[in-house]
């Protein structure tokens, strides 16, 4: 994406003035920047620095698993099979909007290490790849009810910044979209890269538990503590 590309239309929720940290949170297929944006009064906890949550819209595009209907979405699904025959064009496209959204946050006088990428099932897989690739450390990542794609080529075009990186993945055992199992490869692939993965399991299928949000809040709470 050139600096010329126009920025992806976002919700933004700042739990106070002069935000000193930001959270870019990246929803499913066929969603919108408004899915988790309910989320964040239950994350929010006393004594937290300033958080901006950037909840951002993916483009609509037609997606072939549901009969080319066009929605909102990070790349193509193609298939069942989501790990397979994948939709690499969208996926580093999505990417290079992500980096953008990070950037913009740089101008606002967020650094690197003090950003987190959150994403929810699709937007958890651009979450991944793109923190696996962003030369700068990032503060950490979240990566919920998904998978890492392009996983075969991720070891060639990882960076140096991104190991070591904190990570926090959580998955629904009962997930019937993204098969637990292939979380648990991605995570094992994670940590073969070097990535500080702490994993999470629940009894629920493809969604967030209030379990897992309170999981999640005491994970943020260790970055913003830890910095």
């Amino acid at each position: 994406m050139t600096d010329s590309s126009p920025l992806l239309p976002a919700i933004e929720t700042e739990t106070g003035p002069n935000p000193q940290w930001a959270v870019i949170w990246l929803h499913g297929l066929g969603a919108d920047g408004h899915d988790f944006e309910p989320i964040v009064p239950q994350l929010v906890e006393r004594g937290w620095p300033a958080v901006r949550f950037v909840f951002p819209h993916a483009p609509a595009r037609p997606v072939t698993i549901n009969g080319g209907m066009q929605m909102r979405a990070w790349y193509d699904i193609l298939g069942t099979e989501i790990a397979m025959r994948q939709d690499e064009a969208g996926v580093r496209e999505s990417i290079a909007q992500l980096t953008a959204l990070i950037a913009r946050e740089n101008q606002r006088g967020i650094a690197d290490e003090r950003i987190i990428l959150a994403g929810f099932s699709q937007g958890g897989a651009i979450v991944l790849a793109a923190a696996l690739r962003h030369p700068n450390r990032l503060g950490g990542l979240m990566a919920l009810s998904t998978y890492l794609p392009m996983a075969d080529k991720s070891a060639d075009e990882q960076s140096e910044a991104s190991k070591g990186l904190p990570a926090f993945m959580g998955h629904g055992s009962l997930d019937p979209v993204v098969p637990q199992a292939l979380g648990l490869m991605s995570r094992d692939k994670l940590v073969t890269l070097g990535l500080d993965v702490e994993w999470h399991s629940y009894p629920m299928p493809h969604s967030v538990s209030a379990q897992e949000i309170g999981d999640i809040a005491g994970w943020l709470a260790d970055r913003f503590a830890a910095e």
